[in-house]
């Protein structure tokens, strides 16, 4: 959309919001919060969020919650994150029903409540809401308020993975990658670790340069895309494929060898507090 159409939604929402239109106070808020056909201004959006929820639309409550937990255009205020999340997720809204379950989960504003923030995610999940298939899934692989269960995990994986959603592909990838809760299955971790990659999520990234970078994909070493899928990952700054690119560099291994280069990523990876990283720098700058 160019910066015209933005222009011409911006106002006909402008109109609408001015008319107390709850959806349109929301949609307006959206464009100030992302800057779209005008400056970006957090206040704005806040006020337009605010107007909306305070009407009871559940998408302005669930963004009004979101700034003030992330302290835009407002102070950082948790328990006012929580009071609007639950607002929202009471009307059924998933996104309002994940958002108040990762507060639980995390202890934000709250004792943190493992149990708790599985009941949320269950009710987004019932809607198909993929962030929340994934949470749990995450729950279960690591035992966090359920009894450890990886095949359960399995399940909730793939349900947001046969969604589209990138990090349930890239979890049920590792899960296939070291047969957790599943038979260890190389070519099915390497599917579903593309699909992920393929759409710029850079932890699948990694993990399929790390398959070309060994031969476990069709039992072929294949530096140039090992480089291709790192040097994605590492250009989103991800630690480990920072650190990856400059082993190779090092090592001369599909890219030129490169003392000063390996030097400057090993320096990138670090600042980023990976350890491996650390020690490398260390071994490296021996006289």
């Amino acid at each position: 959309m160019g910066s015209q159409d933005y222009r011409k939604v911006f106002q006909r929402y402008q109109t609408a919001a001015l008319r107390g239109e709850a959806p349109a106070q929301f949609k307006l808020g959206v464009m100030y919060e992302k800057g779209l056909a005008v400056p970006r201004d957090y206040n704005e959006a806040l006020k337009w969020y605010r107007l909306a929820a305070e009407q009871g639309d559940p998408a302005g409550q669930v963004n009004l919650g979101v700034m003030y937990r992330k302290g835009h255009g407002v102070a950082r205020d948790y328990d006012e994150a929580l009071k609007w999340y639950r607002l929202a997720a009471e009307q059924g809204d998933p996104m309002g029903q994940f958002n108040l379950g990762n507060m639980f989960e995390e202890g934000f504003g709250v004792e943190q409540n493992f149990t708790e923030a599985l009941t949320w995610y269950t009710k987004a999940a019932g809607q198909n809401f993929a962030p929340a298939q994934v949470n749990i899934g995450m729950l279960y692989k690591n035992g966090n308020g359920v009894e450890q269960d990886h095949a359960v995990a399995v399940k909730w994986f793939r349900a947001a993975a046969e969604q589209g959603h990138p990090a349930g592909q890239f979890n049920l990838g590792v899960m296939y990658r070291k047969g957790l809760g599943i038979k260890q299955d190389d070519s099915q971790a390497a599917k579903w670790f593309r699909n992920a990659a393929e759409q710029g999520y850079a932890p699948a990234q990694v993990n399929l340069g790390v398959m070309f970078e060994n031969g476990t994909i069709g039992g072929v070493v294949d530096l140039d895309k090992a480089v291709k899928w790192y040097t994605a990952a590492a250009e989103q700054g991800h630690a480990a494929a920072l650190y990856s690119l400059a082993a190779l560099h090092e090592q001369g291994l599909g890219l030129e060898e490169d003392r000063e280069k390996a030097l400057q990523l090993y320096q990138q990876a670090a600042d980023k507090g990976l350890p491996l990283a650390q020690k490398a720098l260390v071994r490296l700058e021996k006289p």
